[in-house]
This record gives C-alpha cells, sequence and structure tokens, in this order.
C-alpha cells in the first residue's frame, strides 16, 4: 500500500519520520511530503505559495529519515499536499494518509482548526482513508509511544478497505510506552484544548488570550480520557450533507415573488 506520510508541524519536525518509519516498518510503500514551515491551525485550507503559478516543492527530508523514502518539502498546507497527492503530484495516488505525530492533542470539535485532522480530511473527500496521530504534549519525549500505538490503529484501517474512506483521529499521551492505560474508542469532547477569550482594543484591533480548559467536565470523551492516561481513537467524516433536514424549498414564482418584495 502507498502511504502519504504529512503533517502541520513542517518538515523538521521528528514525529514526521516517526511516522514515516512506523509505515515502512508495516511494510508500506511512504512517500512524505510536509510543510516548509510550520502551518498549525492550517484546517484543510487550500493554501500555497506558488512561483510562476508552480507549487513550490523541493526534496528534503525529515530528522533521521532513512535513505530510499522519497520525502519533499511543499510551500502548502498540509490539506492542499493531500489535495495535490491524491491527483499523483507525489507519484502514484495514495492509498491511505498519514498525518502527525503532531505537537500537541487534537481534541474535542476544535479538531475542525487542526491541520494535522485537515490533510487526513482532505484525502478522505478523493476516496483516501486517513490516520491522524497527536501527542498530548507541546514537546513530545515519547515519540515511540506514539508510534507503538498508532500501528495497529494503521494495520486496522487498511484491514477495512478503501470503500468508506475512513477516518481516524489518534491521540497518545506523551509517557512511555508501559504507563499508557491502554487505548479506548472515544466522542469528541464539546470543546478543544484551549479556548479564547477576545479583547476589544482601541483603533480597531482585537487581542486574542488562549487558556487551557477544564477537563474534567467530560471525563468519557477524547479530552477527558486522554487526560487520565488513555490513549483515545475517534472516527471522523469528511464533510457530508444530512439528508433527513427538513429544509425549505420553493419554485421559480416564489423566487421571483420574494426578491420583488425586497426591492
Amino acid at each position: 500500500m502507498r502511504v502519504l506520510v504529512t503533517n502541520d508541524d513542517g518538515i523538521d519536525s521528528p514525529g514526521l519520520t516517526t511516522l514515516a518509519v512506523m509505515a515502512s516498518d508495516a511494510g508500506h510503500d511512504v512517500v512524505v511530503a510536509a510543510p516548509a514551515r510550520e502551518s498549525s491551525g492550517a484546517s484543510a485550507s487550500l493554501l500555497g505559495a506558488e512561483q510562476d503559478g508552480r507549487l513550490i516543492v523541493a526534496p528534503k527530508s525529515s530528522p533521521g529519515l532513512p535513505e530510499g523514502i522519497t520525502s519533499f518539502a511543499v510551500r502548502a498546507a498540509p490539506g492542499l499536499i493531500a489535495f495535490v497527492a491524491a491527483y499523483g503530484g507525489f507519484g502514484p495516488k495514495p492509498d491511505l494518509v498519514l498525518s502527525g505525530v503532531n505537537r500537541g492533542a487534537n481534541t474535542g470539535h476544535a479538531v475542525l482548526h487542526s491541520g494535522t485532522v485537515g490533510a487526513a480530511l482532505s484525502g478522505a473527500t478523493h476516496g483516501i482513508p486517513g490516520l491522524a496521530v497527536s501527542m498530548a504534549y507541546h514537546e513530545p519525549r515519547h515519540w515511540e509511544t506514539a508510534a507503538a500505538i498508532a500501528r495497529p490503529v494503521l494495520d486496522w484501517l487498511v484491514a477495512q478497505g478503501p470503500d468508506q474512506a475512513r477516518v481516524l483521529n489518534l491521540n497518545v499521551p506523551d509517557l512511555p510506552a508501559d504507563q499508557i492505560r491502554g487505548l479506548r474508542k472515544a466522542p469528541l469532547a464539546s470543546f478543544g484544548a484551549v479556548q479564547a477569550r477576545i479583547h476589544e482594543l482601541e483603533h480597531g484591533h482585537l487581542q486574542l488570550t488562549y487558556s487551557d480548559v477544564e477537563i474534567t467536565r467530560e471525563p468519557d470523551t477524547d479530552a477527558g480520557l486522554l487526560a487520565r492516561g488513555w490513549a483515545t481513537v475517534t472516527q471522523l467524516r469528511a464533510p457530508c450533507f444530512d439528508a433527513d433536514a427538513d429544509l425549505p424549498e420553493s419554485g421559480r414564482q416564489a423566487a421571483a415573488e420574494a426578491v420583488a418584495a425586497t426591492s
């Protein structure tokens, strides 16, 4: 299976190498393509630096990446990297997108803003399953734990086949592997790892202040379980519509009347 390994922390992050080596050891054909600079918070955006209409791509390896694994630094957000990969931009279309290992947890509804998760969701819109992996510390020390927990999750995802283009979000405590309590399926918390307060200043400026969120309110969610030493896995869905929603509809005449009424 061909696996695209990407992230939002950039090509120089050791977490990128962690996933690439894990996927290679699992027997997959790995290609690394990651942002040339940090792109945290990029979600699934298609932002990228172009030069004369061309996306800027340069061969570059992440730290400690073994020889034989093709690797690129791309001046683009991870969502665009997965998008380009789906169209053969880094060789044959990948069969799976592996994103991370991210510095810091990606939990709760704040996964909407995560570039790590965004890359996996971007691939899913092109029929490519994805696994996003994050560690619950801003400067992880136990990268090998993330690899150990991610390997069976990756194996499970591969065994499901590509039909449903599943996206899994895996969060791992930054602990030695023998101190992890286990892996739990978990729903998203109703909040993220941080919250913001906005203060209006003079001259049209707004100031944002970030602070950690008290996670004990939802102990059985991904954020709550993670804080208690569990690794958590959550299945996400790429954008989809709700077929059961009772939405307003109208014909041409009704629309014309509505326009006339506002004129």
